[in-house]
């Protein structure tokens, strides 16, 4: 089993940039990929940004590319969300997952952090 911690939310102006840590504990050499998802209420659950966790590759949503940026720390089994040119937009719960393969959904989640972008 695998256990996330979120941190780093917080209210930010427009504009401004927010980090955002997943800190991984548990059999965290299970894990394939982590994967950044927000979700604001009323709305699907949108994937941001995704790390694999031996290699690094990543990838990200066309609404964030180029502002966002992930990264991980295989010392501290930490992955970061770097999120600079906040939009009011951004503002959700984001919140990580980690999936144990590519044919495998993700199956353990933290429990969010919220991110406010205020005009």
């Amino acid at each position: 089993q695998v256990q996330l911690v979120e941190s780093g939310g917080g209210l930010v102006q427009a504009g401004g940039s927010l980090r955002l840590s997943c800190a991984a504990s548990g059999r965290t050499s299970s894990i394939y990929v982590i994967g950044w998802f927000r979700q604001v209420p009323g709305k699907g659950r949108e994937l941001v940004a995704t790390i694999t966790w031996s290699g690094g590759s990543t990838s990200y949503a066309e609404s964030v590319k180029g502002r966002f940026t992930i990264s991980g720390d295989s010392v501290k089994n930490t992955v970061y969300l770097q999120m600079n040119s906040l939009k009011p937009e951004d503002t959700a719960v984001y919140l990580c997952a980690a999936r144990p393969s590519r044919y495998v959904t993700y199956d353990s989640w933290g429990q969010g952090t919220q991110v406010t972008v205020s005009s």
